[in-house]
């Protein structure tokens, strides 16, 4: 296979990462509305528009920020608003996303959990953009660093180098089917399956950053592998609290 994979769409050259996130976020949403019509849980259309407009500006802006806090000393020496654009990350959209559904609850008052729905079609979504990262090898930075192991793969240039877009992929594929597992026998409580999803993507990506390119922002850490931390330790608090409640309350 040569990198980077490319279509020819109305005369021009387009590279797969663009139109496989394009193709996830179509599948995802559709998967997402399809989940919603099933469910017996309905929200008001106040709460859905909230939180689906907090969730999007939230992602939006993260996405952007933390991709270009990425690394930071290039964002604030040579600043483009297009530049600004064109950089992103997923672990940022899903950490201000978060914070933007949180705030939206906060301004119709709805206190219970929104986050199951959203789980499996997000995990599709990432995969699906995940096989463009892949194809795009080393055009985009969404590679990782060279490597003398087994799974080394050429992605563009003269190295053998760690095919992180494929890890991630595996790593999805298997907490999909844990996560199946704990849904199938139905005893958590609302929004455990959203919690132990971005408790183990978060951690799975503070890890998988170790064998990614990344400016060292404090010690060995990138802005990712920070931003992280913040989550997964928010996480933890979060589920142990929960539990500690269900505690109290089954006492």
């Amino acid at each position: 296979m040569d990198f980077p994979v490319t279509f020819h769409i109305f005369g021009k050259t387009i590279l797969a990462h663009p139109i496989f996130e394009a193709v996830g976020m179509f599948i995802g949403m559709r998967y997402y509305f399809y989940l919603k019509r099933k469910s017996k849980e309905k929200l008001s259309f106040n709460t859905s528009a909230a939180v689906l407009i907090g969730a999007t500006a939230g992602a939006l802006l993260g996405s952007k920020l933390i991709g270009n806090l990425e690394n930071p000393y290039m964002m604030f020496e040579d600043f483009s608003f297009q530049k600004f654009w064109s950089s992103n990350t997923i672990v940022g959209g899903l950490a201000f996303g978060l914070l933007g559904v949180e705030f939206a609850k906060k301004i119709v008052h709805h206190k219970e959990s929104t986050g199951d729905l959203i789980v499996f079609p997000l995990m599709l979504a990432i995969i699906i953009g995940r096989i463009g990262c892949f194809l795009t090898g080393i055009y985009e930075e969404t590679y990782g660093l060279p490597t003398d192991s087994v799974f080394g793969m050429h992605l563009g240039d003269q190295y053998l180098r760690h095919p992180v877009a494929l890890y991630e992929i595996g790593f999805l594929i298997v907490l999909w089917g844990c996560l199946k597992y704990i849904q199938y026998r139905k005893k958590y409580h609302s929004g455990f399956l959203f919690q132990v999803f971005m408790l183990s993507y978060f951690t799975f990506r503070f890890l998988l950053d170790f064998i990614k390119p990344r400016v060292e922002i404090a010690g060995n850490l990138g802005t990712i592998q920070i931003v992280c931390i913040c989550i997964i330790i928010y996480y933890i608090y979060t589920i142990k609290n929960i539990q500690s409640q269900d505690l109290k309350y089954s006492g």
